[in-house]
């Protein structure tokens, strides 16, 4: 998913390096069910396309699959432009936050998926 939205931005740039996690599911019983997130940040090779990559998943993620939810400034100090959808068909969920004040500048994502039934008799591995 996170290739996916990765295409979407529409300029070029460079993705940070990180992998994805495991973590718990709300409510629900640890050793049972489970998530995978993943955490990335772009960095554009022009920082004033930043606003433009913005709009562009704005416009593009739900021609997609994807339901803009929510589309706005955060509440941070910065008032960073903030996009969370979701993906029902697909069952993932992300929010992505311009912090144009961050220096360097950079789109931040976090993608989470929905939650999971581990098969009977199967352990996963946390990370």
């Amino acid at each position: 998913m996170s290739s996916e939205l990765y295409d979407l931005i529409g300029i070029k740039g460079k993705a940070s390096d990180t992998g994805p996690g495991v973590q718990s599911c709300a409510g629900k019983d640890r050793e049972k069910y489970f998530r995978i997130f993943h955490p990335w940040n772009f960095y554009p090779a022009s920082p004033g396309e930043l606003g433009e990559a913005m709009e562009r998943l704005h416009t593009d993620l739900p021609k997609h699959g994807w339901k803009v939810v929510e589309y706005g400034p955060d509440t941070s100090k910065n008032k960073n432009l903030s996009l969370t959808a979701d993906n029902d068909e697909k069952k993932y969920s992300v929010n992505v936050s311009h912090r144009a004040k961050n220096d360097p500048p950079k789109l931040a994502f976090f993608l989470v998926s929905g939650c999971y039934q581990i098969p009977d008799g199967q352990k996963i591995q946390r990370f």
